[in-house]
């Protein structure tokens, strides 16, 4: 289905009701809100979600960016008639999504028995840190502990020097894998007309985002900090004018030959130590090294134009700020620009998902907590906190 503003909503028509708070949860179901879905974000009433107050105070831009385009009504599923008016939404919903500790819906009163009975169309998505049973499923998980477990970590920290740096990655990337086996059971019900209950932990999801470093540490190589830019030929160096340029050769030839030639580095390719990929994998600190004080020769400004002349795949390091100016980031319209919920200026990033040369629905701001309590009903409409 296409919008009257243009864009793509392929699941246009359906429900996803969301119970998640901070990542995990609530990035699958903005993914899927991406897609057409109305998300209804199901909140306690008090507070919310706890990123919407995460260290910038009420609506923090951390909630917003990972709860755009959503509903956010407030209900205590303990009380008998927010109970009730859980279950009416239920019995209207095609999704159900939630990150609690395993067992948490069922002493609500909504096992899988009962949410299947009350909608047999209903597909509940549960996301959990290790899964339903076993020596860690009781424990608390957030992202660094997945990252531990799973041999991400290892595979970027310096062991004399252990810091964490960067963006989340098992968050995300189980958020991720929560929407893919949604949008599966989506199609399945499209059959057959009946729900499924789908079980995405975030130990297992880290570990199936690292395929390779498995499959190399079986193969005899074992996983360093390094390994992964070593194999794949990456480059980062600072320019004459003090700026940040990284290069990827992966495993074309051609590439090696155009950045030594670019660089004035053409000897190189005779170097015993630099003769194959091998070789250069073997000897990539050497290698990095003099690429590096190659790079210090130039500005950037004159790399780049070098390095696309030739062939060579680059591209300046930037930072978050520039990256939001990034001629080809505004060519293709990445960013939207708006207006948070108390008012103050944010961004969207819409979803990277053409559809027949068209954009996936445009995001809105995320919600204010209890912004749509007025809009579902039973009986009446949904308290909202104030009203108690």
């Amino acid at each position: 289905m296409n919008l009257p503003d243009g864009t793509v909503a392929p699941l246009a028509g359906i429900r996803v009701v969301e119970m998640g708070t901070v990542i995990t949860a609530p990035l699958a179901a903005r993914l899927v809100g991406e897609f057409g879905a109305e998300v209804i974000k199901v909140e306690k009433p008090k507070g919310g979600d706890t990123f919407r107050n995460f260290y910038t105070g009420p609506e923090s831009p951390i909630f917003d960016a990972y709860n755009k385009s959503k509903k956010s009504i407030t209900l205590d599923i303990k009380d008998a008639i927010s109970k009730e008016q859980f279950r009416h939404l239920i019995q209207t919903a095609d999704v159900l999504l939630d990150n609690f500790r395993p067992g948490v819906l069922t002493r609500l009163g909504f096992s899988w028995d009962i949410l299947h009975a009350l909608n047999p169309r209903l597909i509940h998505c549960s996301i959990t840190g290790f899964g339903k049973d076993g020596p860690y499923a009781h424990r608390p998980s957030f992202d660094t502990v997945t990252l531990a477990l799973s041999g991400i970590a290892a595979s970027q920290l310096d062991p004399q020097n252990p810091r964490f740096t960067g963006p989340t990655v098992s968050d995300n990337v189980t958020g991720m894998y929560a929407a893919l086996g949604i949008l599966g059971a989506l199609y399945e019900r499209s059959v057959t007309g009946i729900g499924r209950r789908l079980e995405i932990n975030m130990l297992e999801a880290s570990i199936a985002f690292i395929p390779d470093h498995y499959s190399n540490y079986l193969a005899g190589l074992t996983p360093r900090p390094n390994s992964r830019a070593a194999l794949s030929q990456c480059f980062a160096g600072t320019c004459r004018d003090g700026k940040l340029i990284a290069i990827h050769l992966s495993s074309q030839e051609k590439f090696w030959l155009g950045m030594l030639t670019v660089l004035g580095l053409i000897d190189l390719k005779d170097d015993e130590r630099f003769r194959t990929r091998a070789d250069r994998y073997k000897y990539y600190f050497e290698l990095t090294a003099i690429v590096d004080g190659a790079l210090k020769a130039n500005d950037r400004g004159k790399w780049m134009a070098a390095l696309e002349a030739a062939d060579v795949p680059f591209a300046p390091i930037y930072s978050v700020a520039e990256s939001l100016e990034d001629e080809q980031a505004r060519h293709l319209g990445t960013f939207v620009r708006l207006q948070l919920a108390d008012g103050t200026p944010g961004v969207s990033i819409r979803s990277p998902i053409w559809v027949d040369g068209k954009r996936m629905k445009t995001p809105a701001r995320a919600p204010m907590l209890g912004e749509h309590n007025q809009e579902f009903t039973t009986d009446g409409p949904i308290k909202m906190e104030a009203d108690k």
